[in-house]
């Protein structure tokens, strides 16, 4: 029995990252951020240069509300992460306690996937990928 209690405390976080994550799609349903003032990415309002997560927000909303093409406009990288994020959160909740620290050749291949695309954004041949906003 203690050991039924301990697994159920440990997945807690998952379980709450989980409630935040649909939290968060359920505001996303009633607000819209291309109509209310959300606030904005600190680096894009102080540089104007939209950062790798610039459209997250805008994204969730057309996920939401089943708009793949606006939500792949808004952040194509968030969009093709969602899966591999899905993944992570499922094998965290499986084995809660267990080291969840990616393979190091991932982590440095996803960090340099989004410095890279955070580059080309920002960049004339890669505008196609900056948000529409």
């Amino acid at each position: 029995m203690a050991v039924l209690a301990d697994r159920r405390g440990s997945r807690a976080a998952p379980a709450r990252a989980a409630g935040a994550a649909l939290v968060a799609a359920t505001v996303s349903w009633f607000v819209d951020p291309n109509t209310h003032r959300i606030p904005l990415c600190p680096l894009h309002a102080m540089t104007g240069l939209w950062c790798p997560f610039c459209g997250c927000t805008r994204a969730v909303h057309a996920l939401v509300h089943a708009d793949l093409a606006t939500a792949l406009r808004d952040n194509a990288l968030f969009v093709a992460a969602l899966p591999l994020l899905v993944l992570l959160w499922w094998r965290w909740w499986q084995a809660p306690s267990a080291s969840r620290a990616l393979p190091r050749p991932l982590f440095w291949s996803a960090a340099t996937l989004v410095l890279v695309f955070g580059v080309l954004r920002n960049l004339p041949p890669g505008h196609w990928l900056a948000p529409a906003g």
